[in-house]
């Protein structure tokens, strides 16, 4: 049984909520789940702040206890210093027009 933290949806449509829950990965994503180990809002308030609430313990005992982070989680876990940040998943090489690129030979 692989223990994932992901992300739990919450909220209306187009205002978004998410809950940072370690739960199974079998489950459903808005379904069963051992624990809250934070919270997540994606809608920046007036002042531009987005609301991010961790329990680092907490995270750091799955993680220890082999719990695997999901792409969008490793991120903010990365941001916040509980990980180290995942490689970037783009080429800086294919950001350049294919006319602009210089050829290697």
């Amino acid at each position: 049984m692989v223990v994932r933290l992901r992300l739990q949806r919450f909220g209306r449509k187009h205002s978004p909520f998410y809950r940072m829950v370690a739960a199974n990965s079998t489950a459903p994503r808005d379904g069963k789940f051992h624990e809250i180990v934070g919270t997540y809002n994606p809608i920046a308030t007036s002042a531009g702040i987005k609301e991010i609430r961790l329990k680092a313990d907490r995270i750091r005992y799955w993680i220890s206890v082999g719990a695997q982070p999901t792409d969008r989680v490793a991120w903010i876990l990365g941001k916040f210093g509980i990980l180290p940040p995942p490689p970037q998943k783009f080429s800086v090489q294919n950001m350049i027009p294919k006319k602009d690129r210089k050829k290697e030979e």
